[in-house]
């Protein structure tokens, strides 16, 4: 069973998370309302030799209702490079997002909380991310991308390179890219090893290439 910790300065969401998630069969062991009771907490359980699985925790909390909890996200992840990270934001917060990504995207998601109504993907999002996967809205992806099409890094890419791209950014497989895009594994496979070829991404057992060509696109 993964376990999570959420921090959530709303006391009504931050049960309402906890419900949603228990019910789906996640063990959410801490609840907390701001930046540094989450660092805390996390801290706390680290040195009982319970270390969450993931962090689920809002940009904006106490006392500035600025960037508590992105900065609590970050200073966690620094100290504890396997916890996963899922951060919740009311809009797209294009520096929040870059910010949270710019080290390793293993086990890093960053969806809007409008999300949270889509029960599923949700959950689904958090195993992802507890599991080391990533889980990025689709709308942050696309500002994301926009942002990226000014970068010389991606101007080999095709169109559907670059959606295929966009896709893998969401932490989709290549079945799931497959199935949205509607076409065979293998054209996705084809195209996932021309991203790699263009970017320069040679094949390592050191490296995951799948993470650096995501982390390529999102800081370019």
């Amino acid at each position: 069973m993964r376990r999570v910790v959420i921090a959530e300065d709303s006391v009504l969401l931050r049960e309402g998370l906890t419900r949603l998630l228990t019910d789906r069969g996640l063990e959410v062991v801490a609840g907390v309302g701001d930046g540094a009771a989450l660092v805390k907490t996390v801290h706390d359980l680290a040195a009982s030799d319970a270390l969450p699985d993931v962090v689920v925790s809002d940009v904006r909390m106490p006392p500035t209702h600025t960037d508590e909890g992105l900065r609590a996200c970050v200073e966690l992840r620094g100290r504890y490079p396997h916890l996963g990270v899922l951060v919740l934001s009311q809009f797209v917060e294009e520096r929040y997002a870059s910010e949270l990504l710019a080290g390793s995207t293993r086990g890093v998601g960053y969806l809007l909380k409008d999300r949270v109504a889509e029960v599923r993907e949700f959950a689904d999002a958090v195993v992802r991310v507890a599991e080391g996967g990533t889980a990025l809205d689709p709308e942050v992806v696309q500002q994301l991308l926009s942002r990226s099409r000014k970068g010389d890094v991606l101007a080999n890419l095709t169109p559907r390179e670059r959606e295929v791209l966009g896709l893998m950014a969401e932490g989709r497989t290549n079945a799931a890219v497959a199935k949205q895009l509607v076409v065979s594994d293998g054209a996705v496979e084809k195209h996932v090893s021309n991203i790699f070829l263009k970017l320069g991404l040679a094949q390592s057992p050191e490296d995951h290439r799948r993470v650096l060509a995501v982390l390529t696109y999102l800081n370019s």
